[in-house]
């Protein structure tokens, strides 16, 4: 018997092998069910999109010709592809990195010893419950070009009415708007739970040895939560790149088959990926850009995810000192 082998035990019984053998398989028994759902409903339309965006594949006759990139070129070579790329861009920086500024803020004051916390806790998560449907009709009458209150806001002040809807800009403020209203609570509690977990003997040190509040913050609170934010970054990337129920509901009657405002002008990918695959009945080029829309959220993710550890990193060191004593200056 060499060293690494496990010596058998003898005179076990039925009972005792069966208890051994639970031990050891039945937490992949009780997981199991989610991979194989996963596997199912998840992986094999993946593989079967990659399969459809290498066909010409029309929405009611099927598969056609094989085209291998084809697909791909084409869309690439579309302009309105890249005018919903950049759309979707825009609208992801007027969510994403306002979203996250708001949380940490948010969650920093909910972390304090505040009379009421859970009733501020529960408060902050009530937009997240709220129907897309129900934000969409709010936010399209806040941000009516003449009967909307910032409408009458500006007229108050004799500003003349901003195009909410038919403008660029104005109208990428108005979709992030209900993308922010809508989750930065949501990703605030999940931050909470993490400033919560931070030892508070470090803020005492750190407060013994002369650091301010917002030295501390800094110092120790940002670099002790830095996995936490890795996540919020992550999936808020994800959900803004997928962004797709605010444009449409936000859409005031497009044209035709146009989704996303009458010049597609806050038309995102996965708007676009709409048109192509129901009014054009052109699953072949959707499933292009579903998988272009894939490479690019992973693109993303893998670059604040880069971000993200170097900018937590640098104040590591503080933390570590804060953690042995010192004085995080």
């Amino acid at each position: 018997m060499t060293a690494t082998q496990t010596p058998r035990i003898p005179g076990l019984t039925f009972r005792q092998r069966a208890s051994r053998f639970d031990v050891k398989v039945s937490p992949y028994l009780y997981v199991s069910p989610f991979f194989l759902l996963f596997a199912l409903i998840g992986l094999f339309p993946i593989a079967y999109t990659l399969n459809v965006s290498l066909y010409q594949w029309h929405l009611l006759k099927g598969q056609g010709a094989f085209v291998g990139l084809g697909n791909y070129a084409d869309v690439l070579g579309d302009a309105l592809f890249w005018n919903a790329f950049g759309n979707t861009i825009s609208i992801f920086l007027f969510s994403a990195v306002p979203q996250l500024v708001f949380a940490v803020i948010i969650a920093a004051v909910l972390d304090q010893a505040l009379r009421l916390s859970t009733f501020w806790r529960m408060s902050v998560l009530l937009p997240y419950i709220v129907a897309p449907v129900a934000v969409a009709v709010i936010f399209t009458q806040i941000f009516s070009q003449y009967n909307g209150p910032i409408a009458g806001f500006f007229e108050w002040i004799g500003v003349d009415p901003i195009r909410w809807s038919f403008d660029v800009i104005p109208s990428h403020i108005a979709v992030a708007s209900m993308v922010n209203w809508r989750w930065t609570g949501y990703n605030a509690l999940i931050l909470l739970a993490a400033m919560q977990s931070v030892p508070r003997d470090l803020y005492e040190s750190a407060a013994i040895d002369g650091a301010s509040r917002i030295r501390r913050f800094w110092s120790i609170t940002i670099p002790m939560i830095r996995p936490t934010m890795i996540f919020v970054i992550i999936t808020s990337t994800i959900g803004s790149l997928q962004i797709f129920a605010e444009p449409k509901l936000f859409d005031q009657g497009s044209a035709g088959n146009v989704y996303g405002g009458s010049n597609r002008q806050y038309q995102t990918l996965v708007l676009y990926l709409y048109e192509l695959a129901f009014p054009r009945r052109d699953f072949g080029h959707a499933a292009a850009v579903a998988w272009l829309l894939f490479l690019i959220i992973v693109i993303f993710g893998i670059i604040n995810f880069l971000i993200s550890r170097t900018i937590a990193g640098q104040d590591a060191r503080p933390a570590r000192r804060a953690r042995k004593g010192g004085t995080p200056s």
